[in-house]
């Protein structure tokens, strides 16, 4: 056979059609296209079923045009160890086998002077064949060019190895989930398996969660996807822990690997190494990630050396079940597709390893724990610059702390699990991680007290008292902060006692409780000074500050808050100088003065902008935003106050959101979006009301007539009232969506009254000052005591001052001086 002959149908090449819609990937197809123009071999990289050979496909479609000698497809998804694969090419090719000459020179002679692309697919159980191959082909044949798909790299020379990523998820654009690549794709396949699917209002949320379990593998998407003509997504994502059970009848057609996903997952394995094999099943005891160092402390021993870990690591990243993600501190991070991580995890449990390596990860992570804590109080301090990193690698540990929290308490240690919490306070507080911080503090407490240290016990408390009133929760954690301080006066630990006896003022801040505050504070500073804790004695200077702010005294609360700053500079702690700061904000706010108050926020996000401080950020968006409202400039007034309570949103800070609400509400108002205004102005009423009951925090009632007051003038109190009630009948959930939105309420035309409730007239407002109170509340702010009030008014003294206390109460003020001077602002306005 003559070499015309023996290659004469080189010249249009082999791809199969698609069998149905490629969906996504727009950005890698052109990205991948760009690429083999100038690179002669690039390797798809990936974990089975992220796609490979699908992508490999449809840049080769894209690109055919540019290969007059055709696009070609090997496909090498049967092939074994042994198989050769020059007889495949030629094979796809056509070129048949000359008598006595080799298949690979006939082969080579064919390429030799053809401009095409080659498709090598599933290159992994003949890497090592297909390595020889491209370098034979680069050698000689110059116009070729090779696109592979592999779960490991060729390592040949000149090879371009491109990692396929998962499909994005719906988390990956908050402002378009639905528009993301793998709800797309879940809902084409859902749609040709079920006649009927559609994406309504009441799955959209679940399709959405389902694609982010699944972590926009397009294989498990696809799996379950065909469930959809036999269970609801609500029933398939119900049954997704199982998913390898589940997602277990695939395409009849597809190579026996790809049929099911335990198949797919299954087979990555056996090609594994030994060595690997156990490496990958102990990673599992992992959740979210990890590090090196930590692969090397918690996997090491009964086989696997230390030493080894690196190599056997690089191994399973090169092979794509395991991902190398961004350095985090300074070191790379790992991580594995949750399907690879629940398959690992069943290999671990088969294994017999499992209570040992999460024993070995929970002190791991107390260990970590324990360093951050030291760099924070230790003496002398570090510097920030040292602190940080430490910090970002926790951010990056939450999953793993959790986890073996969870171990802990449900293997009988709630010791282990409260002292992993307490060493995390600072983060959890200043990250706002208030949730499931209280879940756990609450199930662990429940311990019989003689079976935890006083010391431990009393951290615990101190923090669950931290975390209820983070959350709102005054109740709580004054129950918790007083048993703790009982239990360290008892046992003479002066360091929690200054932590429980800082909240318990702070409670007692907000429930108007100045002299109990007072107290608190003064014994709290006597029992910092016996351990040294300056960290402490800048927590109390604050709440010193933050207690003369709730009363008015803007000079004794800026000397406070000022020696609070300087403690924190002399730590250098970024957590500690943004708690000043916002106070002196407050200060300057109080006195009237936006610009200095702007300054000080500034200060404070600029400094927490390495660090997760949600709880603090949020504060200082806040205050950015209603200094932009006082100011008029409403549309960054929006977008900060926007950005704060999405930020909430993460936290479980509900009384974060209620303050939110109720700023949009005020901002609402100055948008003269009278209906909006209103109604988010009841909506946050009611979720203060339903966490707070009686206390609501100082001037809460005097905010709320500004609002409602310019409303009545324009609406009339009869729509008002309609419109409150609207809004106090809102859950959290739809508040919070009204208040990010532009439109009105479900239902609702622009211009028509809301729905009044059904159980009757709409209720006034709590907060609404009769004609009598407001007669009453001018007079004192002509300074009249309730005896000359009486006098005025005709009224006994008795009667007078049960009207002060009612406007008190309603406004939310302290003292006759704050009625006073809000009486003076409001009339000024």
């Amino acid at each position: 056979m003559t070499q015309d002959t023996a290659h004469s149908s080189l010249t249009a090449g082999n791809l199969p059609l698609e069998p149905n819609a490629f969906i996504g990937r727009e950005a890698d197809v052109e990205e991948l296209a760009h690429l083999l123009g100038v690179a002669r071999v690039v390797t798809l990289c990936g974990a089975g079923g992220i796609g490979k050979s699908r992508l490999a496909v449809r840049v080769a479609t894209q690109v055919a045009d540019g290969f007059p000698g055709g696009v070609w497809l090997v496909e090498l998804a049967e092939a074994v160890p042994g198989d050769q694969i020059v007889p495949r090419v030629a094979a796809a090719l056509g070129v048949a086998a000359e008598p006595s000459r080799p298949l690979a020179e006939t082969l080579i002679d064919a390429l030799a002077d053809r401009r095409l692309l080659l498709i090598v697919d599933n290159c992994e159980s003949l890497v090592e064949e297909c390595a020889r191959f491209c370098r034979m082909v680069l050698t000689v044949c110059p116009e070729v060019r090779v696109l592979t798909t592999s779960r490991e790299p060729l390592r040949v020379a000149g090879e371009t190895v491109w990692r396929v990523p998962p499909l994005s998820l719906p988390g990956d654009d908050a402002q378009n989930p639905a528009g993301s690549e793998a709800v797309r794709l879940f809902v084409d396949r859902a749609g040709a398996a079920s006649r009927g699917f559609a994406v309504t209002d009441q799955n959209a949320a679940e399709i959405a969660s389902l694609c982010e379990a699944l972590d926009g593998m397009p294989l498990a998407i696809e799996l379950a996807a065909a469930l959809c003509r036999a269970l609801t997504v609500e029933q398939i994502h119900a049954r997704i822990r199982d998913r390898f059970r589940l997602l277990s009848a695939g395409d009849r057609t597809a190579p026996a690997r790809h049929q099911t996903l335990r198949a797919t997952v299954d087979w990555s394995y056996q090609q594994l190494k030994e060595p690997e094999r156990i490496l990958l099943r102990r990673l599992a005891v992992f959740t979210g990630g990890w590090t090196l160092d930590m692969a090397e402390q918690v996997c090491s021993g009964n086989g696997l050396g230390a030493e080894d870990i690196l190599s056997v690591l690089c191994g399973l990243v090169d092979k794509s079940l395991v991902l190398a993600d961004a350095a985090a501190a300074g070191e790379t991070r790992y991580r594995m597709l949750e399907t690879i991580r629940q398959y690992a995890a069943e290999q671990l449990d088969a294994s017999g390893e499992e209570c040992p390596l999460r024993q070995r990860h929970r002190d791991h992570m107390i260990g970590i724990a324990d360093r951050v804590h030291r760099l924070i109080v230790r003496h002398p301090r570090p510097t920030w610059e040292e602190i940080c990193p430490q910090l970002v690698l926790l951010d990056e540990l939450q999953s793993n702390i959790w986890a073996a929290v969870r171990w802990s308490a449900d293997t009988g240690e709630p010791e282990s699990a409260l002292r992993l919490l307490v060493l995390l306070r600072w983060p959890t507080i200043a990250g706002g991680r208030f949730t499931p911080a209280d879940e756990w503090l609450d199930r662990l407490l429940e311990t019989e007290p003689a079976l935890l240290s006083p010391r431990v016990r009393g951290d615990a408390l101190v923090l669950r008292g931290q975390v209820a009133f983070g959350q709102g929760d005054p109740d709580t954690a004054q129950v918790a902060c007083a048993a703790a301080a009982e239990l360290c006066r008892a046992t003479g630990l002066h360091g929690p006692l200054s932590g429980a006896l800082a909240i318990l003022a702070w409670v007692a801040i907000y429930q108007r409780r100045p002299e109990a505050a007072r107290a608190c504070l003064d014994e709290a500073l006597e029992a910092v000074r016996k351990v040294d804790d300056p960290w402490h004695e800048m927590v109390i200077r604050s709440m010193e500050g933050t207690l003369a702010l709730s009363e008015g005294r803007a000079k004794e609360s800026q000397r406070s808050f000022e020696a609070a700053l300087a403690i924190a500079h002399e730590l250098d702690n970024h957590w500690a100088e943004p708690v000043a700061l916002i106070g002196l904000a407050q200060v300057a706010w109080l006195r009237s003065d936006l610009a200095e108050a702007r300054a000080y926020y500034e200060q404070a996000l600029d400094l927490l902008q390495d660090i997760t401080s949600h709880w603090q950020t949020i504060t200082c968006l806040s205050g950015l935003g209603r200094i932009a409202l006082a100011q008029g400039d409403l549309a960054t007034a929006r977008a900060r106050l926007v950005e704060s309570l999405r930020l909430c949103l993460g936290t479980g800070q509900r009384l974060g959101v209620a303050r939110r609400i109720e700023t949009l509400a005020q901002l609402a108002l100055a948008e003269e979006d009278d209906r909006r205004a209103v109604r988010l102005a009841g909506a946050s009423a009611a979720i203060r009301g339903s966490m707070c009951g009686a206390f609501l925090p100082s001037g809460f009632g005097a905010r709320m007539e500004e609002l409602l007051q310019p409303a009545r003038t324009r609406l009339g109190d009869a729509l008002v009232a309609q419109l409150w009630a609207h809004g106090q009948e809102m859950t959290q959930e739809q508040a919070i969506r009204y208040a990010l939105q532009d439109d009105e309420p479900d239902g609702e035309q622009a211009g028509a009254p809301p729905p009044t409730a059904a159980r009757g007239p709409a209720a006034t407002p709590l907060t609404t000052l009769t004609g009598r109170e407001w007669e009453i509340a001018e007079l004192v702010a002509r300074g009249l005591s309730n005896k000359a009030i009486a006098d005025e008014l005709v009224i006994s003294p008795a009667t007078a001052a049960r009207h002060v206390a009612n406007i008190l109460a309603k406004l939310g003020f302290s003292s006759r001086t704050q009625v006073a001077t809000w009486v003076i602002e409001h009339n000024r306005a």
